[in-house]
């Protein structure tokens, strides 16, 4: 098993509007200086907050990658130039714009409110071809398994209406409400990228802490011992897609 652990205080910083908007990266531009880089079709990963009042992003444009915005407390509202209207998106909701040959748009974080801002590369050189297209998910959408102290909620991949076409995307999140463990069965043709939400985890011997971000590859079972409620974001990506991505294309 290959772990890496990238401790908060080592990723990237950003904000924007003079502090307004807070940002930690566990995978940041090439100007950011993060400790980590792109990596399989994961191109980008912000955790965003606003500290103080709310703040906004004004118009902007994207092209060719799958941005997903995943709601984590608060609220947002979200104007794009494909529906032409503002649209407010509450804790658990997700957005995915789809940006293919050009889309802009503008985001608004609401008072004390979070969010992921996720970048896939669904392959560049086909979705720049592509029409734009975007949708909202609610968090009521998604499918929720309960069993004992643990709760998976299904955001993407099998069981989950939400459509992302980069090549083997599967996002989940786990809370564990007490002491004990999470046991997961991996794939070794996969790389997992987990955050660290809420709480403390323990995997081997690294301890991983609110904030902290993990990447597990050549692994087929993996653990998680907490002692308290948890709550942990998994995404599954392949371990070499089947396409050169666009970090390989253009950053190397």
């Amino acid at each position: 098993m290959n772990i890496q652990l990238i401790k908060k205080e080592e990723q990237a910083d950003g904000n924007f509007n003079n502090g307004e908007i807070l940002e930690k990266k566990p995978i940041g531009f090439p100007q950011d200086e993060g400790k980590n880089k792109p990596y399989s079709n994961l191109f980008y990963w912000a955790h965003a907050w606003t500290p103080y009042s709310k703040s906004t992003i004004g118009l902007h444009p994207h092209q060719g990658f799958e941005i997903c915005s995943f709601v984590l407390k608060g609220s947002i509202n979200h104007f794009d130039t494909k529906q032409d209207k503002w649209i407010s998106l509450k804790k658990g909701d997700v957005q995915i714009i789809r940006a293919g040959n050009g889309i802009s748009h503008a985001e608004e974080l609401n008072e004390k409110s979070e969010i992921f801002q996720i970048w896939f590369d669904p392959n560049i050189q086909l979705s720049i071809t592509q029409e734009a297209t975007y949708n909202d998910y609610k968090s009521d959408d998604f499918k929720v398994i309960e069993s004992d102290n643990i709760k998976i909620k299904k955001i993407a991949g099998i069981d989950s209406p939400m459509k992302i076409f980069s090549e083997g995307i599967e996002i989940n999140s786990y809370e564990v409400s007490n002491k004990g463990q999470l046991n997961l069965k991996l794939k070794n043709d996969s790389v997992y990228s987990y955050f660290i939400l809420e709480g403390e985890a323990k995997i081997e011997k690294n301890i991983a802490n609110e904030g902290d971000f993990i990447i597990i590859s050549n692994c087929n079972d993996l653990s998680f011992s907490v002692n308290s409620m948890t709550k942990i974001f998994e995404i599954k990506s392949p371990l070499r897609p089947s396409y050169a991505t666009y970090s390989e294309r253009f950053m190397n």
